[in-house]
């Protein structure tokens, strides 16, 4: 795959969890694809890729698809 930053070859694609929101209103997206290119460092998400977490993100606050909660174990950085 040819990145778009730097447009060398060897870009990839890994699927990462992304959070959105804080507190009552956190919505984590599991799965989403990024792309990562070992030849610049950099790490992006796709149009198509941010279409589809705005209809994800819209949909969870119009409650029309219900996501599944599970608790979620916070640390601090000390």
């Amino acid at each position: 795959m040819k990145c778009d930053i730097c447009g060398k070859p060897g870009a990839r694609q890994r699927n990462v969890p992304r959070n959105y929101g804080k507190g009552e209103s956190l919505l984590v997206i599991e799965n989403v694809p990024t792309v990562h290119c070992s030849n610049c460092g950099e790490g992006y998400l796709t149009a198509q890729t941010l279409k589809e977490i705005e209809r994800i993100k819209q949909n969870q606050q119009n409650q029309q698809t219900a996501a599944s909660k599970r608790p979620v174990a916070v640390a601090a950085f000390e």
